[in-house]
C-alpha cells in the first residue's frame, strides 16, 4: 500500500474513533501508533488531514448534505462521511491533492472501510462537490486565514 494511501487509512479510523468517543484527536493517534508505528511521513501526511478535517467538519458536513439531498447528514455513516470528509479536505481546502487523485482514492478507502454501498455513494458525492471545488475552495479561503 503506498504510503500516502495508508496514510489516509489511518487519518480515517482516527476521525471515525474522534466522532464515536469524543476522545482527542492527537490521543487516538497515539495509540493508534503504538499498536503499530508506521514512518514518520505517513504520520505527518495523517496528522495533516486529521488537524485539517476536524475544526472544519461543520462546515464540511454542510457541503455534503447539499450534495447527497436525499440523504439526512444524520443518516450517512460516520465512516462515509468521513471519507467524503478527507477527500473534500484535500482537493478544495489544502490542494494537496488533485480532485481525480482525491475521488479515487476515497472510492478505495470505501471499499477498504464502508458497506458494500458506500464506494458507489461516496463517488456520486464526490462527483458532485468536484464540479464546485473551485467555489469551495474560495469559501475557505474567505473565511479561514490558517488552512490547517
Amino acid at each position: 500500500m503506498k504510503p500516502r494511501t495508508e496514510a489516509r487509512g489511518l487519518a480515517l479510523q482516527v476521525l471515525y474513533e474522534y466522532d464515536l468517543s469524543g476522545h482527542p484527536a492527537g490521543e487516538i493517534l497515539a495509540n493508534r501508533l503504538q499498536e503499530e508505528p508506521k514512518d514518520d511521513g505517513m504520520v505527518d501526511f495523517a496528522r495533516q488531514i486529521i488537524n485539517g478535517v476536524i475544526p472544519l467538519s461543520t462546515k464540511l458536513d454542510s457541503m455534503i448534505a447539499d450534495n447527497a439531498p436525499e440523504w439526512p447528514l444524520d443518516q450517512i455513516s460516520s465512516i462515509d462521511k468521513n471519507i467524503i470528509r478527507i477527500a473534500l479536505w484535500e482537493f478544495a481546502v489544502s490542494k494537496a491533492t488533485p480532485v481525480k487523485v482525491a475521488i479515487n482514492e476515497a472510492v478505495e478507502l470505501a471499499k477498504v472501510y464502508g458497506s458494500d454501498s458506500s464506494p458507489r455513494f461516496v463517488n456520486g458525492v464526490l462527483g458532485s462537490l468536484s464540479t464546485q471545488a473551485t467555489k469551495i475552495a474560495a469559501l475557505f479561503n474567505d473565511n479561514q486565514g490558517n488552512k490547517e
